[in-house]
């Protein structure tokens, strides 16, 4: 085997095949020749960038709308992700006179995140964590998953309107137009 340094031309090539052997100084003088700048072998899978965001609080959004936070403990190369102490959070607006913002913690325990369910997802700063959110209250639990439910349920009527409509001006009832599960 040959042994090659970064100031020989590639093998093959017809500076090799000749017998020249470029000097660095001839090019240019007192400047080393310098190979490709070389990114970190971790940059190459989008799994394993999250090498660097292990043992640390994570924020995700998932695919369906919920939040949820956790400290990232595991992950594999498809991105499923194993998230401990892990609170799920509403945000909610009550339907009053003087509407009012309101948010809360559900805690979740240990929770199983598959890859492809992840929308969005990011690093929470510790200094700002016990923070409110901007425009928000903590609310009390049972009050905003009460509130949550039934702008869920009020959702879903007006999907099934639209669904009916939409049939209607397309003839009958649209292949897979059923109720998602997630």
């Amino acid at each position: 085997m040959e042994n090659l340094s970064l100031n020989e031309p590639p093998p093959g090539s017809p500076q090799r095949q000749m017998g020249q052997m470029p000097q660095p100084s001839a090019v240019l003088p007192d400047v080393q020749p310098q190979g490709p700048p070389q990114l970190p072998p971790q940059m190459f899978t989008t799994a394993a960038q999250l090498l660097d965001l292990t043992d640390k609080k994570l924020l995700l959004v998932l695919r369906d709308g919920r939040k949820i936070s956790g400290v990232l403990r595991s992950w594999d190369q498809f991105a499923n992700l194993v998230l401990t102490d892990t609170r799920e959070r509403y945000f909610v607006t009550t339907a009053e006179s003087e509407p009012r913002h309101l948010y809360c913690d559900i805690p979740r325990g240990t929770y199983l995140v598959r890859g492809e369910n992840v929308l969005l997802l990011g690093e929470i700063d510790l200094d700002k964590d016990d923070d409110p959110p901007p425009g928000y209250e903590e609310g009390d639990v049972e009050e905003v998953f009460q509130i949550q439910r039934a702008a869920e349920m009020q959702r879903k009527r007006k999907d099934k309107i639209k669904i009916k409509k939409v049939a209607q001006l397309w003839g009958g009832e649209m292949e897979g137009s059923g109720e998602v599960l997630f």
